[in-house]
This record gives C-alpha cells, structure tokens and sequence, in this order.
C-alpha cells in the first residue's frame, strides 16, 4: 500500500559502495573506473540493442529497464556522493541523454554550476547523520542553503531506515537554522518532490483537483516541539470514525 508508483526509476550507484561490495565478493567493479566503466558500458550495450526484435526473453529481461531509462519513461536515480563521481555520471548522461537525478550529492555544491547546466536535480541527504564515509566528509545541514543560492533543484531525503522518515521535517528545520529560507525548506518537503516524481498532478500541494493529503499540526511545521493534530487522506480524516 505504502507504492504509489511502480516502476518509478532505476537504482544504481557510483562510489565506495559499490567497490566495497564487490571487493568483499572478488568481483568487479573494485575501482571507481570500472564502476564508471560498467555503468557506461550498459548504456552502450542497451542503445545498441534497444529497436532489436529478436531479443531472447533473458535479454529483454535484462536490458528493459536500461531501455526505459533511455526512452525516459523513468529516471535514473543514482547514488552519488563525492564531485567527481557526479561529474562521471553527468558525462554518461551527456552521450545517452537519459533523465539522470542524484542522490545523497554530499558533493553537489562542488559541481553545481555543471548541475544547473544540464538541470540535473538532487535528493539531498540524509543531512541527519554523520560523516561515517570519506566521501561524506563535505556533509553539512548548511549544503541545502548554498545549493538553493546556486540555483540547484533539490528536495529533502531521509534514506529511511538509515534515518527514521519521522525525522524527515527535522532535517528540514535544521538546514533552515543554517540558512535555507522556510519557503524553499517547505517546499523541499512538499512540492518540488512531488515534481521530480512526477506526481506533481496530484500531490505536492494544496490546489483545486489534487489529493487532499493534509497534515495539520498545532504549531510551524518546522518547531521541534510541534505535534500533528490530524491528517487526512484523500479527503478523509485518519484515525477518525470515517476511516
């Protein structure tokens, strides 16, 4: 119940996760070159078979989603933190031209200007942690604030579990402390999501014809201290005799 749309986008990563899974596994990619190089190489594989009509039933399988992200019927979301590993995923988006989001871009505000080129967007975060990772070591709550002034499309993330989805408005309201303006913290939450999903048809705002998908609480959505008095979706009041 909690799929809203299903298939969304394509997961796929650039950095130390990869190398460290792979290399516990003895298999590659074991660098940050053959994670470039394999991620390249798909798309390549996949442009080149993607008009066949005799592909193998494994073959399609396998290469569907790639040929989806390529028709941009769906994003590629990739996992990304350091500059460099952007600047990658931003040159394979520049020879197959697919609709590529990063996220995490603990890094992001190095290479913004190359992101608001191409209008990349970021789903920044989770800022509630902690620099567990050398390619962490830029994270701050005060990168939300600096991407906006670069002119950087983002929204907020909270990676749930790594970070309770609960705790998603505290990220929020701490990068507002360092500077983002509540407006842009807001709409962080609510619209611009709603927007880089796609969904911005029906929800991501209080307008005439969407969702009535309201959050009502006894104080500013972003004092640590304020409570939810009621939620309604679609209209109806959870929790209440209608439910």
């Amino acid at each position: 119940d909690m799929v809203y749309k299903n298939p969304w986008g394509l997961k796929a990563a650039l950095g130390e996760n990869p190398k460290r899974v792979y290399q516990m596994q003895k298999k590659a990619p074991q660098t940050r070159m053959a994670n470039a190089s394999i991620l390249r190489q798909s798309f390549y594989t996949a442009s080149q078979l993607i008009d066949s009509t005799d592909l193998k039933a494994q073959e399609r399988y396998q290469y569907e989603p790639l040929f989806r992200v390529l028709k941009k019927e769906m994003p590629l979301l990739l996992h990304v933190h350091r500059a460099d590993d952007i600047l990658t995923a931003l040159r394979i988006q520049d020879e197959y031209h697919f609709d590529l989001i990063i996220q995490h871009g603990t890094e992001a505000l190095l290479v913004a200007d190359e992101l608001v080129k191409r209008q990349v967007p970021v789903f920044l975060g989770p800022l509630f942690s902690n620099r567990a990772k050398v390619e962490m070591k830029e994270l701050a709550f005060e990168n939300a604030a600096r991407l906006a002034q670069r002119g950087v499309k983002f929204c907020f993330i909270s990676d749930h579990p790594v970070i309770p989805i609960e705790q998603l408005r505290v990220c929020a309201a701490l990068a507002v402390r360092e500077g983002l303006d509540e407006e842009t913290a807001l709409a962080a939450l609510t619209s611009i999501p709603a927007s880089l999903l796609k969904l911005d048809d029906e929800l991501g705002s209080i307008q005439v014809g969407k969702r009535a998908d309201l959050l009502i609480l006894n104080a500013h959505p972003f004092d640590f201290c304020s409570r939810v008095e009621k939620v309604f979706v679609d209209g109806v009041l959870w929790g209440g005799m209608h439910e």
